[in-house]
């Protein structure tokens, strides 16, 4: 199964799909506060409740400087200097968009600028390398990746066809993160044919301390590669290697559960391991996102029970999956993640994000990255918007919650089966001053050392989730508000925000 473009009424979409090298936890604040106060409202007056989930009012061209966060699919996101630069797929709600991947700059990760495009057009390289091999390239450029190695800043690019596998990973290189960039030469490429049955899209590298340089790369037919880099080039340290294959998912009754695409890595260097973030499933529906861990580059790579990541079964945990809470007609298609830091210790996770309400919008989320005391990641269940990291007092977790548990069920296929968005919708937490906690007919005990919060449930399951403060999306106004993220002790995560 490849990437295809989807022609669905006036609206022409084209879709793909993207890294650090060290990640560290961030200590907690101690200091207590009661309030919930976070601003709506940055220093330029920028408002977040400017930012809506639908924008058929800027969707032409002709508006292009206004998408801001706005039409942003697969991005790659990164900071050089005092910006955030955001890389991403050549896509727009209504129209044919040109190709050339979008570029976007922000100081604060909320207010983005639209600052222009890579390329003016397809890129050459790609371009040839498909036709020479008798396919028409598609007409638009897929999943970016951004990096800086010295003063050179690389941009990764995926371009595929109609041809099922016949795709190509090319680099161009600049001397500033808005260019001018010049292509160097293809990474590698993928054919329709008998060999080895990778597809060369979604590509991702990583930098080790030692100076070796990997990139994964890989969506549906054979799972996910690890491909050796020559660092001074960025190119493939053995021309026309395609690498080997470090990560797949599982088949019910002979058939393939869904798409595996997408990887991103990052290197926590206080917990000494590589960290995997893949997407499985379809991209306007089910898609999500499952993290494994490895104590070297190529791996291998383990999943949350200690299944290697490369055997044929589904792995988790699962930390974005399609959610919906109480007001909201939910959010889906939320994976192809971009995993960064701010230079300062916090880390974020970022995708896009397809509003329910109509699916075809693609909206930049952006959202605080924590991590367990096991060590594994999980996302804040709202996008980040200026909150500080300040601890909470344990009398004001006391109240009405909404409380998501990220199940998952199996659809095999592609886009044609994989139709439902599987929301996971939210209900009623109740935590209570007693220390008790009750949600529908389950009921346990609580307790809190900022900034985790442990519910015990009756049915033995726990849940250790990490408090912090953000804002309610979902609520006129966007208000402040107190969020919760972590895993029950399944592995599977859960998302709580105070009503």
């Amino acid at each position: 199964m490849k990437k295809v473009l989807l022609f669905l009424t006036t609206t022409i979409l084209m879709y793909a799909c993207s890294k650090d090298a060290s990640v560290t936890k961030t200590t907690p604040v101690t200091t207590d506060t009661t309030t919930k106060t976070t601003p709506t409202t940055d220093d330029n007056g920028f408002d977040i409740n400017t930012i809506e989930d639908t924008y058929a009012d800027v969707s032409s061209f002709n508006y292009y400087t206004k998408w801001g966060s706005y039409n942003v699919h697969d991005p790659s996101i990164k900071k050089f200097g005092d910006y955030y630069y955001c890389y991403s797929t050549d896509a727009a709600y209504g129209i044919t968009v040109r190709p050339g991947i979008q570029v976007r700059k922000s100081k604060d990760l909320v207010e983005w600028d639209f600052v222009g495009w890579v390329f003016n057009g397809l890129p050459t390289l790609g371009s040839n390398y498909i036709t020479q091999k008798g396919g028409t390239p598609n007409d638009g450029i897929w999943a970016p990746y951004v990096m800086k190695v010295g003063a050179e800043y690389r941009l990764y690019y995926a371009l595929s066809s109609s041809t099922a596998r016949l795709s190509a990973i090319g680099l161009a290189t600049a001397s500033s993160p808005t260019g001018p960039w010049t292509e160097k030469g293809l990474v590698v490429t993928s054919a329709n044919d008998a060999s080895i049955q990778t597809n060369a899209i979604d590509p991702t590298v990583i930098a080790t301390n030692s100076g070796e340089y990997y990139m994964y790369y890989g969506s549906a037919w054979d799972g996910i590669y690890v491909l050796k880099l020559d660092p001074s080039t960025g190119l493939a340290a053995s021309s026309g290697d395609k690498g080997t294959r470090i990560a797949n998912r599982g088949f019910t009754s002979g058939a393939y559960n869904g798409n595996i695409e997408a990887p991103e890595i990052i290197y926590n260097a206080e917990l000494k391991k590589y960290y995997l973030f893949i997407a499985y499933d379809w991209l306007s529906t089910k898609y999500n996102t499952r993290v494994c861990r490895a104590d070297n580059p190529t791996g291998p790579f383990y999943d949350f029970n200690g299944a290697d990541a490369n055997t044929s079964i589904d792995h988790g945990p699962m930390i974005t999956a399609p959610y919906k809470f109480t007001g909201h007609a939910g959010w889906q298609g939320v994976s192809h993640v971009s995993v960064f830091d701010d230079g300062a210790g916090q880390y974020f996770i970022a995708h896009q994000g397809r509003p329910s309400a109509n699916i075809y919008f693609m909206d930049l989320h952006v959202r605080k990255l924590f991590w367990t005391a096991e060590g594994w990641p999980v996302a804040s269940p709202e996008r980040y918007a200026w909150e500080s990291n300040d601890a909470i007092a344990k009398d004001s977790l006391v109240g009405t919650w909404d409380y998501i548990v990220l199940n998952y069920k199996v659809v095999p296929g592609y886009e044609a089966e994989q139709s439902s968005p599987d929301l996971q919708v939210a209900t009623t937490l109740s935590v209570k001053s007693d220390g008790t906690v009750s949600n529908g007919t389950r009921t346990g005990t609580w307790t809190y050392s900022a900034p985790t919060l442990q519910i015990s449930w009756s049915d033995g399951l726990t849940d250790k989730v990490d408090v912090h403060r953000g804002h309610d999306w979902e609520k006129s106004g966007r208000p402040a508000t107190f969020l919760f993220t972590g895993l029950n002790n399944n592995g599977t995560a859960v998302w709580g925000k105070l009503l």
